[in-house]
C-alpha cells in the first residue's frame, strides 16, 4: 500500500544516509564518487534520483536501487 505522503528523495538522503553518519555534502560526495554541487542539488530537491545516482546511494548507504528509483517515483 503506498503511502499518503512519502517523504522526498532528498530528505531521505540526508536523514537516513548523511547524518546517521555524521558526513555534511562534501563528504557524501566524495563516497558517491559525484560532485559537491550534484549532491547538494539532490539534497535540496533540485535534482532527481537518476538510475547512476540510485545505483551509487544504494552501494554507498546499503540499501538497493530499486529502494532509491520506487522513492523517486513516488
Amino acid at each position: 500500500m503506498p503511502m499518503k505522503n512519502p517523504p522526498h528523495p532528498s530528505k531521505v538522503v540526508r536523514v537516513s544516509c548523511l547524518e546517521p553518519l555524521g558526513l555534511n555534502v562534501t563528504e557524501g560526495a566524495k563516497i558517491l564518487g559525484i560532485s559537491r554541487q550534484a549532491l547538494s542539488n539532490l539534497v535540496n530537491c533540485r535534482a532527481r534520483i537518476s538510475t547512476d545516482m540510485a545505483i551509487r546511494l544504494a552501494k554507498a548507504f546499503g540499501s538497493t536501487t530499486e529502494t532509491w528509483i520506487r522513492l523517486q517515483a513516488a
